[in-house]
């Protein structure tokens, strides 16, 4: 199991920063585009701009754009057709768990009714990966997940310190489930988690409160006990979310 989903010196949310998928002119463009259309400027049905206009207008070659729209077909949000063009496609087509859709969707602009179908698809998965975790782990792996919550304890409520090991604590479960569907995951859900704690880097309330969760976790891994482990979680998970709406409506009052 890796000691880290980040490198000490990289930043969760500079991962989620401007720009989610990079920095390069393809990766730019990809990012413009995907964030244009699932703000809605392009509407399902409509018709994106010809390949000649929108190369000139982005700077970018024919190929360049050609790379980009086959990239966005992937993930369900158009469709290229000969002698009609290229034209978003509905909603319900996008692949929502793609983690490009999933930056995209969740901006600056994010509601908390909106924050809500995250912690929906967290606690579809996280709950039940711990309570296998709770009856597969090895003492190893209880050892490295109390160095977790240590480097969290360490961090207290500097939001860029504590969201490190944060994440490798939660991708840690997924593994230790010893599901590897369920460990596959883990890419998923760091994304879902990323995007939460960008949700929440100005909490008033800061971080350290949820320590006492994440040792109830770990205590129930230690202890072999899935069902209160499932409960545990799913207690953080609620906090969690709590903390969204917390940090989204001090957003909210400080702009009017």
């Amino acid at each position: 199991m890796k000691n880290a989903a980040f490198p000490s010196k990289v930043s969760p949310m500079s991962f989620l920063g401007g720009n989610a998928t990079g920095t390069s002119l393809y990766s730019r463009l990809l990012n413009d585009i995907g964030q244009s259309i699932v703000r809605g400027d392009f509407a399902p049905g409509d018709q994106l701009p010809n390949a000649d206009d929108w190369s000139a207008a982005h700077g970018v070659s024919r190929t360049v754009l050609r790379e980009v729209v086959k990239v966005l077909a992937n993930k369900g949000m158009v469709e290229m057709r000969p002698k009609v063009g290229t034209r978003v496609r509905a909603r319900e087509d996008w692949n929502f768990l793609d983690p490009d859709v999933l930056v995209w969707r969740y901006g600056p602009r994010t509601t908390a009714e909106e924050a809500r179908s995250l912690f929906e698809l967290r606690r579809a998965i996280e709950p039940m990966a711990a309570a296998l975790a709770a009856e597969r782990a090895t003492d190893e792996q209880v050892a490295q997940l109390r160095l977790l919550l240590s480097r969290m304890q360490q961090a207290g409520d500097d939001s860029e310190r504590f969201a490190i090991p944060d994440l490798a604590f939660h991708q840690a479960i997924l593994r230790m489930s010893g599901n590897e569907l369920i460990g596959s995951l883990a890419a998923l859900i760091e994304t879902a988690l990323v995007i939460s704690f960008r949700l929440t880097d100005d909490n008033p309330e800061g971080q350290s409160h949820s320590l006492a969760l994440h040792q109830a976790v770990v205590d129930n891994i230690a202890k072999r006990d899935p069902i209160a482990t499932a409960k545990a979680i799913t207690s953080l998970l609620d906090e969690a979310e709590e903390d969204v709406k917390r940090s989204l409506l001090a957003r909210r009052e400080r702009k009017s």
